[in-house]
């Protein structure tokens, strides 16, 4: 099983998504932001770097997470991410509509754009499905798994920016599953995390 290291800003939803007993368990350390610079990384396989974190703070320690990348380590960044910290990051901001299911002929506007990857072993597409606040368009070469209908990226995996592996989502299961909100959320997470720990990223 690889060993899961999380960026941990001590927020109230990080605190309550991260000492989740059915995920804590998946999760070797919670590295308390402030500290990252200072942190060993060298026995972790993948570093989570969920949304909502202070963006000094995380802009001041993207050199470090460049580097566990550059030796191989999984990336998986949540949330949508305006700040440029990630590789060949693309990002583009989206008016977010909170209320669509609500609407006639209601559709998330999502596609799996893979199917056939071993992620969706663990989770659906309605488990990825609430709302969305934009999109990345990643390098080529990257992986697409999600979309929405005009091929934007709301979740990718990259192998190409750096020798190691970045799974990039605007989803933010994270903040919502800890804010007790979202049931898809905890659905989302009880796959994910699973998938990181055991399943097959490449």
């Amino acid at each position: 099983m690889r060993k899961i290291a999380v960026v941990y800003s001590g927020n109230s939803a990080h605190y309550r998504t991260f000492n989740e007993p059915k995920y804590r368990k998946f999760i070797a350390e919670l590295i308390y932001l402030p500290d990252l610079l200072e942190a060993s990384l060298e026995n972790y396989d993948v570093l989570i770097v969920p949304s909502q974190l202070n963006e000094r703070l995380l802009l001041g320690a993207k050199e470090k997470i460049l580097a566990f990348a550059e030796q191989g380590g999984v990336v998986a960044a949540f949330g949508p991410q305006p700040w440029e910290w990630l590789p060949n990051q693309k990002w583009e901001e989206r008016e977010t509509n909170f209320w669509w299911w609500k609407e006639k002929g209601a559709s998330s506007g999502l596609v799996l754009a893979a199917p056939q990857h071993d992620l969706f072993n663990y989770i659906t597409l309605e488990d990825a499905t609430w709302h969305q606040h934009g999109v990345f368009w990643p390098v080529n070469g990257a992986e697409k798994l999600i979309t929405t209908e005009d091929g934007g990226a709301v979740l990718y995996v990259d192998k190409i920016s750096t020798e190691g592996t970045w799974i990039v989502t605007t989803l933010d299961p994270d903040y919502h599953f800890g804010s007790y909100f979202m049931p898809a959320t905890e659905r989302f997470l009880d796959g994910f995390l699973p998938w990181l720990a055991q399943g097959k990223i490449s």
